[in-house]
């Protein structure tokens, strides 16, 4: 494999391509909205970043980590293929499902299925819709992660799918205005990571392959694809797809960060991302898919691209990529694909001597091992036939030939989930204001219910585009679910009124409210209390235009908070919103729930009433302003050439809450933040190392596993601190470890950084003892020299608490002398 040369290496500089075309940037028209951000570079002279070397050959499988029979077992399976059979297995075809990898029937081998689901089976009927990625973040919740994704892999099993296409760490949330950061996680890599741990672990538990996507620094929607000339072919570039301009640095210790914890989860494949990264395609970027990820992390299974990610043949499969998705075009029961840079391309540049056997081989091989290791060859479940007519990537007529279906359809696969999912959403409901003790209710005797998300939907339950009216519990795009049941706001409100002999009013109508005001049509006596429900849609290939919320939001609240002196906000959104109603002195409480599924009624009337303590946490911060947030989206370029759309991530390590940190600014709920119905305190941080852990600078050199070299997950040094509930009300307490890292550090380290969290339940006036664990990587950073991860000398200070700037207890050490 070849290596960077020392020119490379310098103080991390990489050497930047020469482009024809400014690469300068302008602002679209968003006065005061830093949504675009001017940024000329000339690219034809050396810059901190913007190129990626080419490493080659692409490194081949060993089956470390526990696959080594499962090769066996893949190898043997692939001696038996053709050559045609082996290049259509790398090739996605027309199918039932989202993509497909078709059966051979004389070998016993019934295909693939992979099907959309981060939040639910996006082709589904009778399935359930779990809390979305962002809720599940929120809820800083192990057990919770782990017990959604085996359920989440239990429906998608059961209708006959063998790929989950999720979970997601990219997009990571380097910008608010990113529109699927709700199908991923949290605005941090370390938190992020653990989400991605916990949730392949359970998935592959469970007997689904998961996929990791989409790597890597895919940080925003707009231009993900290139534009192409309006020619019958579509294959003439106008301008090319962005180009994510990332640092060595700032890759390994963001972006990549949480895909090595999918690596060490021995998650069955990876999706490489649309955008370019440094200046070549995620899918055809050989230090990316080769070096990074295959050579560094040890990821043994396959690369899949995303749909339509696809660029190139022989320089995409040379560079790492294992299958292309979707594939081509199948038509009336011809096995080959047309339209594809594989298919029959790849048969012929096997014949000519363009792709090696071996590494066509080592392609199906990896495809194929996670297949075995999961037992997917025995007693499998069919792919259930409903799915077929609700596919839009593959219509009928392009795949119904080659495609036998068994077993039951419309099977329902929901099992008792829904009991599940109603306490995954107040889990995941974070409380981000809560004065004068509006909650939890009290029997509230008049109920005024206002706002176009407290009703049902009334454009069907599948979701595909934004809507008006109805309660938004899941989002739009390949992330979108179709509901079988949902449990609206006014549903289950109106549900516990009845019980307390209350009267509830509805205004659903945002216009009506904004417009002709509510105070002529309110009951005379003032209500008790006033629920108002908000929105914000967010989707895939459409980046946010606004941190607003929806629909003239803020002006349904100041005219609801103007008549109503105890008005309770609840948001259903994709994460940041900025609220300036809640400087307002009427709004007495807000609820940030997210996209809360199924149950979203229920589990959200289950906090109001205090049936339930609320604990969930922001995993991003929420400013005072829009203009406050760093890292804008790149959406526009000052001219049309070929390689403009660059994205320099000049902002570097200052991610969410540590930009904000480090330039000491305000905020109005930092990273962490969530309000309980008690109080808890946390004291005496003690720390030591572990006794057997080898504290040299650099890590020892051990063969590399699956999440890279297994010294840097060994644990390292131990803290523990008490967790007291101070209050009246039992709850679960989330202490969180953030670490400052020495003045030795380069400069750029951020003030602090998660590193620890737990979920502890603690009675009131009870006390618990809370460890959190260190492993090497906790204490390193990434040096750009040495290309390793090294722990700098001096004195780290560790700070515990209950958010990024809520600390209650520090303690200092040093590792390295």
């Amino acid at each position: 494999m070849k290596v960077l040369t020392d020119a490379m290496l310098l103080s991390g500089l990489l050497l930047a391509p020469s482009v024809s075309g400014s690469t300068g940037q302008t602002p679209i028209d968003h006065p005061g909205k830093p949504f675009s951000y001017v940024q000329p570079r000339n690219t034809s002279i050396l810059t901190p970043y913007g190129h990626s070397p080419a490493v080659h050959p692409s490194p081949k499988t060993s089956g470390k980590g526990g696959w080594e029979h499962a090769l066996a077992q893949a190898k043997e399976f692939v001696e038996k293929l053709t050559l045609e059979e082996k290049s259509w297995m790398a090739t996605g075809q027309p199918g039932p499902c989202v993509g497909n990898v078709l059966p051979i029937p004389r070998l016993n081998f019934t295909g693939l299925c992979l099907q959309n689901g981060p939040q639910c089976i996006e082709e589904g009927t009778y399935s359930s819709v779990f809390i979305s990625g962002v809720s599940a973040a929120a809820s800083w919740d192990r057990k919770l992660l782990y017990d959604r994704g085996y359920a989440l892999a239990e429906e998608h099993k059961a209708k006959g799918s063998h790929v989950i296409l999720g979970p997601i760490a990219g997009p990571l949330g380097r910008s608010p205005y990113d529109g699927r950061t709700w199908e991923g996680f949290a605005a941090d890599p370390y938190l992020t990571g653990v989400c991605m741990e916990e949730t392949i672990t359970a998935m592959q538990d469970a007997g689904v392959q998961a996929n990791a996507k989409h790597f890597i620094a895919n940080e925003q929607e707009t231009q993900r694809n290139p534009t192409y000339a309006p020619d019958a072919n579509a294959t003439t570039y106008i301008q090319d797809s962005v180009s994510s301009n990332v640092d060595d640095r700032t890759l390994h210790e963001i972006y990549m960060w949480p895909f090595a914890n999918a690596a060490r989860a021995r998650v069955a494949s990876f999706m490489c991302s649309y955008n370019r990264l440094n200046g070549s395609h995620a899918c055809q970027n050989s230090y990316a898919l080769n070096h990074l990820l295959k050579g560094e992390l040890g990821f043994q299974g396959y690369v899949m691209s995303d749909w339509g990610a696809t660029h190139s043949g022989v320089a995409s499969i040379e560079s790492g990529m294992d299958m292309t998705m979707p594939g081509g075009f199948t038509l009336y029961g011809e096995m080959w694909t047309e339209g594809s840079y594989f298919g029959k391309n790849l048969t012929a540049a096997v014949e000519n001597g363009t792709v090696s056997t071996d590494r066509l081989d080592d392609m199906i091989v990896r495809i194929m091992t996670p297949y075995f290791w999961l037992g997917q060859d025995k007693d499998y479940p069919s792919v259930d036939a409903s799915v077929g007519p609700l596919n839009v990537d593959s219509p009928l007529y392009t795949w119904l030939y080659n495609w036998t279906f068994t077993g039951p359809t419309n099977r329902d696969v929901r099992g008792n989930h829904s009991e599940m999912i109603r306490e995954h959403g107040a889990a995941s409901t974070v409380l981000l204001k809560n004065e004068r003790n509006a909650l939890p209710l009290r029997k509230p005797r008049n109920i005024v219910v206002a706002g176009n998300d407290a009703g049902p939907i009334t454009q069907g339950s599948a979701i595909h585009s934004n809507y008006e009216f109805g309660v938004l519990a899941n989002s739009g795009s390949s992330g979108s679910c179709r509901f079988s049941y949902i449990s609206t706001p006014l549903d289950a409100i109106t549900a516990r009124a009845r019980k307390d002999g209350a009267l509830v009013q509805t205004f659903l109508n945002n216009t009506q409210i904004t417009e002709e005001g509510m105070t002529s049509l309110w009951n005379p006596e003032l209500p008790d209390v006033c629920l108002v429900f908000l929105k914000a849609w967010s989707e895939e290939n459409v980046d946010r235009r606004s941190l607003d919320l929806d629909w003239n939001a803020n002006a349904v609240v100041a005219e609801v908070a103007k008549n109503c002196n105890n008005t309770i906000v609840v948001t259903h959104s994709t994460g940041v919103n900025v609220m300036p109603f809640a400087d307002h002195p009427n709004v007495t409480a807000i609820l940030a729930a997210h996209y809360p599924g199924e149950e979203a009624g229920n589990s959200l009337v289950d906090l109001l009433y205090g049936d339930v303590n609320p604990s969930a946490k922001l995993p991003y911060v929420i400013a005072y302003n829009e203009s406050d947030y760093n890292a804008p989206l790149t959406t526009d370029v000052l001219t049309n050439g070929t390689y403009d759309w660059q994205s320099w991530f000049d902002e570097k390590l200052e991610v969410g809450y540590r930009y904000f940190d480090a330039h000491n600014l305000p905020v109005r709920y930092e990273f962490g933040f969530g309000l309980s119905y008690t109080t808890f305190d946390l004291a005496s941080l003690t720390g030591k190392a572990v006794a057997t852990a080898n504290l040299s600078a650099l890590p020892a050199q051990r063969p590399i596993q699956p999440g890279g070299n297994p010294a840097l997950w060994e644990k390292v040094f131990t803290l523990t601190a008490v967790v007291t509930n101070t209050g009246t009300v039992d709850g679960h307490a989330i202490p969180q470890l953030y670490v400052a890292f020495p003045k030795s550090t380069p400069a750029g380290t951020p003030p602090s950084q998660l590193r620890g969290f737990d979920k502890v339940w603690v009675p009131a006036g009870e006390t618990k003892t809370v460890t959190f664990d260190l492993m090497r990587r906790d204490v390193s950073y990434w040096d750009v020299v040495a290309q390793d991860w090294r722990i700098p000398t001096g004195q780290f200070t560790f700070h515990a608490g209950f958010s990024s700037r809520d600390f209650r207890a520090n303690t200092t050490a040093s590792f390295v002398r």
